[in-house]
């Protein structure tokens, strides 16, 4: 055949389909494969009906099976494409469903990790069998982009594993499965050796010669029931609140989108209607903004952040063999733990081998808690700890070829422990500083090597973030900083790549969503009603709750550095009110965080919150302003309101909760802005997967700069008096970067000119 599926048939009868599109390194549903395979399933139905070909086994000639959608077609897509994609998709899935209906077995011997439209080319056919290829990985991520699986996925993982295990266990999660995995949850039918797969696919065709779908057998019902089934009628009710509070309140479409397509194709016997239902809310989702924020940051810009976008050319790769880690704290033993698991020997060095030996006991008590569940086995286990050595001597890193350092955030004890570090290490030895905040330029004068000096900032806890950014000092060269780049992927992390600056990126912009927050509880906002609008935005933790796991005592620290820095520099800056609310918090009601067990909430005696301090309401005075539209906000959020004295009067004067919810938004995107301008971050990409991998900006923007560059003005944000949206024939702009400009003035009017958008953002 002239197309991508090559057509090989055995002396039985039996036909392999192999995939391998000759226009890409792997296999994606773009023209060419919905072409090819409108004319492939009319050439086998013509083969079958001629008695050729007996059978049919579906495989591919890529290291992968199939990689799903063409997400460079879809981020494209308008709502002006609406109609051409609904009639595209549709023949796809009629196609598939020829595939199932063939009349004889087909089955899908999946030879590489089959994600998304993979999968689904898999569940359209009678019996999958997987490989047992390293790393290979079987599910339905679309949810994470934005988007739902639109290629009849919702209907037949609804069949077969019935509503609210697709929903709650494939579907909204977008979980990708190991193959093991995938035959427990029911998504493939077996594993087998990768030389064994197409033998065993034969095997199973002449065993079953009159296979067919569950669903289209005589008297099949979906697991559960349909909606109308009395048991599961019981329960629906509590799927939407399962989703809402899985999304955390965050205006993320997409699982609601999948709620809805596997309810009401699930009422529905015809399986064509049901995937008909499901391609409209697929549409709506592909040609909406949400999908194009999080196909650009966690396709496109993902990519370039673990591809080397960063990287400098021409430089060689380097293989790291040994970690020496100074510092054995918290960080610093999470970070061993991570090197050791990527098959580095450690060397654990702290000022005694008590608080080294504490520090190896992190990663002691991670693998124990991988070997419970089934995660290791105990001889992996034991030489992945056999790997680090506590020490206290510095001459153990006499043969380490990169040294990362972690101790206390203080310039002048870093300059005397590089100092002992630099005079053991060898000459050719990269030199890294986990350091959150000082300027890795100043560091530098305290080593000898500059150019092998670079940051390297974790996040934590480091076993589970997956970000690491990499900050270039003024001498830091292109070798070390290309060194430092693969060492983050030889530990299986994505790396940003920022230019030295006071908190560099993520530190900086984070802060000014904290203190956005705590301007709003100085400005007497109900404290439920500004983790609401935290929760709404789309922060995996509301902004108080997440300043008490940080602790009071590092924004004083850092507030008081900015602060110095300003009047350095001739800058008066109005905080709004925080360092008064932050000294009364410590020094007052020593409240300073979580870690103390005080702080804007309560804990009990297991750490877990309580709910919110009353004191912030009695002895600071919040929610003395009321929040119009906040009421419908806080009931179910999840947030505990007690001791709120109950709603406020609605006070039309005072701010909309739109407002809130944008504060913390463009607080964060504008700081991001100035950074691009001042040449501290060198990509979009850095900046939109450094802001929602590292300091949690909402996934649903695809990032800071996303946000900015595809803004779309909230529904509930009213046109200043007089205007007309240019989306209704009038000249105001409400979407891109025009319109996150006047929004930008509109919140810099009423809130103060931190919101005045720079001049960067008007050209």
């Amino acid at each position: 055949m002239s197309n991508m599926f090559t057509w090989d048939t055995d002396a039985n009868g039996i036909l392999n389909l192999t995939m391998d599109d000759p226009n890409a390194p792997v296999n994606t549903m773009n023209s060419t494969f919905q072409t090819d395979l409108t004319e492939t399933v009319n050439k086998v139905r013509e083969a079958v009906e001629n008695k050729e070909v007996t059978g049919v086994v579906i495989t591919s000639a890529k290291k992968t099976f199939f990689a799903g959608g063409d997400i460079k077609s879809m981020i494209k897509a308008t709502p002006a494409d609406a109609a051409e994609l609904t009639e595209q998709i549709d023949q796809m899935k009629a196609d598939f469903r020829a595939l199932e209906t063939l009349g004889v077995p087909v089955v899908a011997a999946v030879n590489g990790t089959a994600l998304g439209g993979g999968l689904e080319l898999a569940l359209a056919t009678h019996h999958r069998i997987v490989s047992d290829a390293k790393g290979l990985k079987v599910g339905l991520p679309e949810v994470t982009l934005g988007l739902l699986p639109g290629g009849g996925g919702v209907t037949r993982v609804v069949r077969m594993l019935g509503l609210q295990d697709a929903l709650m266990k494939v579907l909204t999660t977008g979980k990708q499965f190991r193959a093991e995995d995938a035959v427990a949850a029911g998504l493939v039918d077996e594993v087998v050796p990768a030389d064994q797969l197409i033998d065993a696919a034969k095997k199973w065709i002449e065993a079953n010669p009159d296979a067919s779908q569950p669903w289209d057998q005589d008297g099949f019902r979906i697991p559960g029931g349909t909606p109308s089934t009395p048991k599961l009628a019981q329960f629906l009710p509590s799927f939407p609140a399962n989703v809402t509070k899985q999304i955390k309140g965050a205006p993320m479409p997409a699982p609601k989108a999948i709620l809805s397509a596997a309810v009401e194709g699930a009422q529905l016997k015809n399986i064509e209607e049901a995937t008909r239902v499901e391609t409209q809310y697929f549409v709506d989702l592909v040609t909406g903004p949400t999908a194009k924020n999080m196909m650009q940051a966690f396709f496109f810009d993902l990519q370039y952040c673990n591809g080397g976008g960063s990287r400098p050319k021409d430089v060689e790769k380097k293989q790291f063999k040994k970690l020496g880690m100074v510092g054995a704290g918290m960080m610093g033993a999470a970070i061993a733990y991570v090197a050791a698991k990527a098959g580095m020997e450690v060397v654990l060095k702290d000022i005694s081998m008590d608080a080294a030996e504490k520090g190896k006991s992190y990663s002691e008590g991670l693998e124990a808690k991988a070997l419970k569940r089934g995660k290791t086995t105990e001889e992996k286990s034991q030489a992945l700890l056999q790997r680090i050595t506590p020490s206290v001597d510095y001459s153990d890193l006499s043969d380490c070829d990169i040294v990362i350092e972690a101790v206390f955030e203080n310039t002048e004890l870093k300059h005397k422990v590089w100092a002992e570090i630099e005079a053991a290490v060898p000459e050719d030895c990269v030199l890294g500083s986990n350091t959150s905040t000082l300027p890795i330029t100043e560091l530098a004068t305290g080593v000898k090597r500059p150019k092998d000096f670079i940051g390297i900032h974790f996040f934590s806890p480091v076993d589970k973030m997956p970000l690491v950014e990499i900050i270039k000092g003024e001498e830091t060269s292109d070798e070390t900083l290309a060194a430092a780049l693969d060492f983050t992927g030889q530990i299986r992390k994505t790396p940003i790549v920022v230019n030295d600056s006071r908190g560099f990126y993520t530190s900086r912009v984070i802060g000014f969503f904290l203190n956005e927050a705590m301007r709003m509880l100085a400005e007497g906002i109900d404290p439920a009603v500004i983790e609401a609008a935290g929760r709404q935005a789309g922060y995996p933790a509301p902004p108080l709750q997440l300043q008490d796991e940080l602790n009071l005592k590092l924004a004083k620290k850092i507030g008081a550095e900015n602060k110095a820095a300003q009047q350095a520099a001739g800058i008066s800056v109005d905080d709004g009110g925080v360092e008064e609310l932050v000294d009364k918090m410590l020094e007052t009601y020593d409240r300073p965080g979580k870690l103390e067990g005080r702080g804007f909430y309560e804990y009990n005696e297991e750490g877990r919150r309580s709910g919110l301090w009353r004191g912030l309401w009695d002895e600071l005075g919040a929610g003395r302003v009321a929040v119009p539209d906040a009421e419908t906000t806080t009931s179910g959020s999840g947030l505990d309101t007690a001791g709120t004295g109950g709603r406020p009067q609605k006070d039309q004067d005072g701010p909309l909760l739109i407002d809130l919810i944008e504060r913390m938004l463009f607080s964060e995107a504008l700081e991001t802005q100035k950074c691009i301008d001042e040449g501290v971050l060198m990509s979009d990409a850095d900046a939109n997967i450094g802001s929602i991998m590292g300091i949690g900006f909402p996934a649903w923007t695809g990032g800071t700069r996303q946000f900015i560059q595809n803004y779309a003005r909230p529904a509930a944000a009213p046109l200043p008096e007089g205007k007309i949206a240019d989306s209704d024939g009038g000249d105001y702009p409400t979407t891109g970067v025009a319109g996150f400009v006047a929004r930008a003035e509109e919140l810099a009017a009423k809130y103060g000119e931190r919101f005045t958008p720079v001049e960067s953002l008007r050209k």
